[in-house]
């Protein structure tokens, strides 16, 4: 299997959270190692193409991340 970039580890997250959120720590785990691989210490997600883009969505993405070590912010 190839590497992902952040940026392809952050697209499989968006198809995941779309598909009800199937194999989401897996693709979580492969961006754990893109970040890891990159030396960048957080992932920054466009909140418009968030299945939830609300406040209380965004907290809960953050704590279910960073439970599997993934530090979570968002683009404005």
């Amino acid at each position: 299997m190839s590497e992902l970039t952040v940026a392809e580890a952050i697209e499989n997250i968006y198809a995941s959270l779309r598909a009800d959120n199937a194999e989401i720590d897996t693709h979580i785990a492969a961006l754990k190692a893109a970040l890891a691989r990159e030396g960048t210490k957080q992932a920054v997600f466009d909140p418009t193409k968030l299945v939830q883009n609300n406040r209380s969505g965004r907290k809960l993405m953050q704590a279910y991340f960073r439970q599997r070590g993934v530090s979570v912010g968002f683009s404005e």
